[in-house]
C-alpha cells in the first residue's frame, strides 16, 4: 500500500534550530551557575525532550529540569524561536509532496504553540493538515505520544499508509512504537549509525530526495 500521510519532525528535519536552541539551553544553565563556553557542546539537546536532556547531560532532578525548561522557554519565546533557519529546499520538497496528493502533518516534541509560530514565520504552515506538538505543561512530549496524537487528528489512517520523517533516533523509535514506517534524514543532527540502530526503514541523505523515496 502506498503512503498517503507524511509526518515530519521539525528541528533538524525542516529547520536548523541550532543557534536558538543552544542559546536557550545556555541561558537556562546560567541560572544554575553553569557557564558553557563552547555552545556546540549543547547540540545533543536538539531533538529529544528537554526534561530528559537536562537530566541526562547535567544530572538534574526532575524538579530542576522543570525549572531549566522554564528558563529555556523564557529565552526561546522571544529570541531563540527566531534564531532558526529553514533548510534549503524545504519549501520545494513540501510542494512536491502536496502536488503528489500526500497529506502532510507535523509531529514534534516542541510545544505546539512554538511549532505553529515557526511554521508561520517561514510561511510553510499552509502545507500542514495537522500540527501535532507537546503541551506547555510537559504532557505529550515523547515522540510516540506525539505520533499517536497526529494519527488521531488525521482520523486514524492505516499505519502502513503513514511514514514518520526525522533526524534523530527518537523519531524512529516513536514511529516503530506506533507501527508506522520511518525515514531518517542525514542532513540534520543524528548520524547514519544512530538512525540505522534505531531501526529506520529508509535513510535519506538530501532533503530533495524525500519525495522520490516515499512510495
Amino acid at each position: 500500500m502506498s503512503v498517503t500521510h507524511v509526518f515530519f519532525d521539525l528541528d533538524g528535519t525542516l529547520t536548523d534550530p541550532k543557534e536558538g536552541i543552544t542559546n536557550s539551553v545556555a541561558y537556562a544553565l546560567s541560572h544554575f551557575g553553569i557557564e558553557v563556553e563552547d555552545k556546540s557542546e549543547l547540540i545533543p539537546f536538539i531533538g529529544p525532550p528537554l526534561w530528559d536532556s537536562f537530566e541526562k547531560f547535567y544530572g538534574f532532578s526532575r524538579r530542576d529540569s522543570s525549572r531549566a525548561v522554564m528558563y529555556f522557554r523564557e529565552y526561546f519565546a522571544d529570541r531563540g524561536i527566531f534564531e532558526n533557519y529553514l533548510f534549503d529546499g524545504t519549501r520545494e520538497m513540501l510542494e512536491r509532496l502536496r502536488e503528489s496528493g500526500k497529506s502532510i502533518s507535523l509531529a514534534t516534541s516542541k510545544p505546539t504553540e512554538f511549532a505553529v509560530r515557526i511554521l508561520k514565520r517561514f510561511e510553510i504552515d499552509g502545507y500542514f493538515h495537522v500540527t501535532a506538538g507537546s503541551e506547555m505543561n510537559g504532557e505529550r512530549v515523547r515522540k510516540d505520544e506525539v505520533i499517536k496524537y497526529a494519527l488521531e487528528q488525521n482520523g486514524f489512517p492505516p499505519p502502513e499508509r503513514v511514514i514518520m520523517i526525522g533526524d534523530r533516533e527518537h523519531d524512529i523509535i516513536g514511529a516503530r512504537s506506533c507501527s508506522v514506517r520511518s525515514m531518517g534524514v542525514l542532513y540534520g543532527y543524528g548520524g547514519r549509525e544512530e538512525l540505522i540502530a534505531a531501526g529506520a526503514d529508509i535513510i535519506c541523505e538530501k532533503i530533495s530526495d524525500i519525495p522520490m523515496l516515499i512510495k
